[in-house]
């Protein structure tokens, strides 16, 4: 395990935040390659003062590194039955915190640093996280990469520094990044067959919540991958179609958008996450690049049918533009803070989306009942 080796976290603009690696031990300078698993990505940051487990699993932070806002982190260890991918791994590139909990854990869990050397991830800490925050809020994510100097050195030299920033000049941008192959199920899955209503569930790279979601209100659920086509998906017999959560630029993925085009007005549709926007994608709306995104668990969003405000969870980094939606859609609900789109629903088919994370893992629960509403869309034939 990479404790107490001195590391840098690196960002493209130059700006680097010295620290300590936990995890896997991060790359030498001269070491770094995009033919190896390097500790690089978008770095963003969340705001959430709990569930590190599952955010460090959740598919959705593929390509990413995930600054913790709140300053302890991994007091309570790690179990994997917290875990929201299917395979329990982590989806994120790397995590950056203030300070790691270094303590024993509760029986039966593992710490946070074993959790992450056992797969292979990096992360930092020592960082000022608060300076970090309020960088990447006033100037916008920005790619980023761990480093480990040579010899232990508490600096890194004009030398290595150049040579990072030479590697971070070379990393993809996320706009324009299709992340969704790298995530997700490859075959089909069939979960509580007697079930009802019998829902179709598209992997662009779901978190486990989902599926468990739908399954506690008796649903039958078929996970299918991403590569599935309309066809395919309506050979199935299902009531309804939900486009799960998932990483990267969802402008890019023009065969599930095609997919879902083929399917809207046939069989009722829904949408979380990515899987709004895919749809958004495909009823004729435009998505762009938000300056530095929406993730954790306490951002407010309003529900504009009855103007009431619920507490929810978020991961996303793009976001639909209102401006061009078509007239026939009209928007659900709303981002308290920055009046963003978070919800769409269509006046005269059955489609409804949102772009917060209903299934709340780990919390809050104020938009659980929105799976309630994914139901009673199935029935809207």
């Amino acid at each position: 395990m990479g404790m107490n080796k001195p590391c840098f976290l690196v960002l493209e603009d130059g700006t680097a935040y010295a620290g300590e690696a936990f995890g896997a031990i991060p790359p030498l300078v001269e070491d770094l390659s995009l033919k190896h698993q390097i500790p690089f990505g978008e770095v963003v940051f969340n705001t959430g003062m709990s569930g590190y487990v599952e955010i460090a699993t959740d598919p959705s932070y593929t390509g990413q590194m995930v600054v913790m806002t709140y300053p302890h982190i991994g007091n309570y260890g790690v179990d994997l039955k917290w875990a929201e991918s299917m395979d329990g791994k982590p989806g994120l590139s790397a995590m950056i915190v203030r300070s790691l909990y270094k303590g024993p854990v509760p029986g039966g869990r593992m710490p946070l640093d074993k959790y992450f050397s056992d797969n292979g991830v990096s992360g930092i800490t020592g960082v000022d996280t608060r300076s970090l925050t309020l960088k990447l809020r006033d100037e916008g994510s920005c790619n980023g990469v761990i480093v480990r100097p040579r010899g232990d050195s508490p600096v890194l030299s004009d030398d290595e520094k150049r040579k990072t920033l030479s590697f971070l000049s070379t990393c993809p941008s996320m706009e324009g990044c299709n992340l969704v192959s790298e995530t997700g199920t490859t075959e089909k899955a069939g979960y509580n067959p007697k079930g009802s209503p019998h829902i179709v569930v598209v992997d662009c790279g779901i978190k486990e919540n989902i599926v468990r979601s739908l399954l506690d209100r008796g649903c039958r659920v078929t996970v299918v991958p991403s590569t599935f086509t309309s066809r395919e998906i309506t050979a199935t017999g299902c009531d309804g179609v939900l486009v799960s959560n998932g990483p990267g630029d969802p402008a890019v993925l023009t065969h599930i958008i095609d997919q879902v085009k083929d399917l809207a007005g046939k069989i009722p549709l829904s949408g979380i996450c990515l899987g709004h926007q895919i749809i958004g994608l495909a009823l004729g709306a435009k998505t762009v690049k938000m300056k530095f995104g929406h993730h954790g668990i306490n951002h407010p969003v309003r529900n504009m049918e009855n103007d009431k405000v619920l507490i929810t969870s978020q991961n996303h980094g793009f976001m639909i533009d209102e401006e061009t939606l078509p007239e026939d859609v009209e928007v659900w609900m709303r981002n308290s803070n920055d009046n963003t789109v978070e919800g769409l629903k269509h006046k005269k088919l059955s489609i409804i989306t949102t772009q917060l994370h209903p299934e709340a893992a780990p919390g809050p629960h104020d938009s659980l009942w929105i799976f309630d509403e994914i139901i009673k869309n199935t029935e809207n034939k």
